[in-house]
């Protein structure tokens, strides 16, 4: 009993550390110009904005920020995050 409360202390703790680790990475390289529309990037949290983007499919918009898209940069301002660090990145800013 004691091991399987261990266990799922573990994964409550590795969950909050995920989310601190995607606003970390948010604020590190989106927050530039997520937070003001600069350049014409959607707004983090303006759903409305975000809508058009996420009916292309997350596989699209992955592509987008690995490649370039428009005004952003390829890899968007972080070039080390992976494709599931990019897809809760987008996650994070759709919400």
């Amino acid at each position: 009993m004691k091991g399987l409360l261990a266990g799922f202390a573990l994964m409550f703790m590795a969950v909050g550390a995920s989310a601190a680790t995607v606003q970390e990475r948010y604020d590190q390289s989106c927050t530039y110009c997520h937070s003001t529309g600069a350049a014409g990037a959607p707004k983090t949290g303006d759903q409305a904005a975000w809508k058009p983007r996420m009916e292309k499919g997350m596989d699209t918009l992955v592509k987008h920020i690995k490649e370039g898209f428009k005004a952003m940069p390829p890899g968007g301002m972080c070039s080390d995050c992976s494709d599931e660090e990019y897809r809760a990145l987008i996650e994070h800013m759709t919400k």
